[in-house]
């Protein structure tokens, strides 16, 4: 496994801080199907979604319903970049003027996306999470780490710590 750590100033648009964008242009090759449920700006996904209308994504629906949707094996890839919290998650329906359930920021919720992530992965495909752990979407699914990289900002911040997986 390997393991980085590299410094970069944070942005809100994840796909757009250096390292990371480094990262994904390594693991994403041409002409592959790469899948995005929580897209927001810059992914580099060949099929995204954001709950966001605002956003320019293909589809505009719950991850999980946009997830569900999708047939089995049919992905070389997949990101990974909810909110990385249910505090980040309210403000942003509550900023959309969207009902926030409490299931939204349970665990469960995400959980059950990473499960819709890994039927739709094919095998030897790669799922690349981001968030505030090193999780990923898990042995228990059937992928293994190949790569962690943290990406530091400074001062009081958390890290983005990114784990990049492939499908056994």
């Amino acid at each position: 496994m390997k393991i980085k750590r590299t410094w970069a100033m944070p942005n809100r648009w994840t796909f757009s801080i250096k390292p990371i964008k480094e990262l994904l242009s390594e693991q994403i090759i041409s002409g592959q199907k790469w899948i995005d449920p929580f897209a927001g700006k810059y992914s580099p996904a060949t099929l995204t979604n954001d709950i966001n209308p605002e956003m320019d994504a293909h589809y505009h629906e719950d991850a999980l319903q946009f997830l569900s949707r999708q047939p089995d094996g049919e992905y070389d890839g997949a990101l990974f970049d909810p909110p990385y919290s249910a505090t980040q998650a309210k403000r942003l329906y509550d900023t959309l003027g969207l009902r926030f359930t409490a299931d939204m920021g349970r665990p469960e919720y995400w959980s059950k996306c990473l499960t819709e992530l890994s039927r739709i992965i094919k095998p030897k495909g790669i799922v690349v999470c981001f968030g505030w752990n090193s999780n990923g979407i898990g042995k228990t699914r059937g992928f293994q780490i190949q790569e962690i990289l943290l990406v530091a900002h400074g001062s009081r911040r958390n890290d983005t710590i990114v784990t990049v997986e492939i499908k056994l």
